[in-house]
């Protein structure tokens, strides 16, 4: 069974760190790693997953994540692949962390799912049309306040 978690993120952390979400579904992604599980991020679009791809690609060779867009790296991909909307992941991953609008019919695919719920009235209202579409799909649902500092 899939369950997922909406991470609560408010106008304090986006204060603190303008890229505050990339950077929390990125840690998310690493810590996912190091527990040994392979994770698929879905991107909003090509842009963000490249941005994405350049974030974790910065980070001191000590945090490195084994991490590729799909349609790079190795066959079936590394153990933390990025994709957007218009793609298919490479194949069967246990944590997805959706930073798209929309929840994506496959989704119960995933032993866990990662997902948002932001400040903003109008991304708030589509991250509540994502926890109903999950909810309807049998996914278990819960939700948690993001954490200062990711």
């Amino acid at each position: 069974m899939t369950h997922a978690t909406f991470y609560m993120i408010d106008e304090t952390h986006l204060a603190a760190d303008n890229d505050y979400l990339l950077h929390f579904a990125c840690h998310q992604a690493a810590m996912s790693y190091r527990q040994g599980q392979k994770v698929y991020i879905l991107a909003e679009s090509k842009a963000q997953a490249e941005h994405i791809d350049e974030y974790l690609w910065q980070q001191e060779p000590d945090n490195f994540v084994p991490h590729n867009l799909i349609g790079e790296g190795p066959r079936g991909g590394s153990p933390v692949e990025i994709g957007w909307p218009e793609l298919r992941h490479s194949g069967r991953r246990g944590i997805l962390i959706n930073l798209s609008q929309h929840a994506p019919n496959f989704a119960v695919t995933f032993s866990q799912v990662i997902d948002f719920v932001p400040c903003d009235e109008k991304l708030k209202q589509l991250a509540r049309e994502r926890y109903k579409l999950y909810r309807q799909a049998g996914i278990q649902l819960q939700t948690a306040t993001a954490p200062d500092t990711p």
